[in-house]
């Protein structure tokens, strides 16, 4: 089962936090990553499908798909591992640099 909780972020706590010395540069320097992240876990919810599930179809381990979708970038997963979470939870990858 998972136990994936979002901490909830109010406007007013990001407006406030974004205030202090350094966050808001590391706030914006993480952003690609927690972004991924969403879209990852967005994927297999839509799927319907639990971590434990989502490692079976790419035969491997539950903390395998936790440190996929987690947004810690020392766990950037390679566009393969990508690849392959994708096909997972029925979905393709598609990457794109945008302006």
């Amino acid at each position: 089962m998972d136990k994936f909780k979002p901490v909830p972020h109010n406007a007013a706590f990001v407006k406030k936090a974004l205030k202090k010395r350094g966050v808001k540069a590391a706030y914006e320097k993480l952003a690609p990553e927690y972004d991924l992240a969403k879209v990852l876990l967005r994927a297999r919810k839509a799927a319907g499908m639990t971590q434990e599930e989502v490692a079976k179809r790419m035969k491997t381990q539950r903390p395998a798909v936790a440190r996929i979708e987690s947004p810690n970038p020392q766990h950037s997963p390679s566009v393969e591992t990508l690849r392959r979470y994708a096909k997972a939870v029925g979905r393709e990858l598609e990457i794109r640099l945008v302006a």
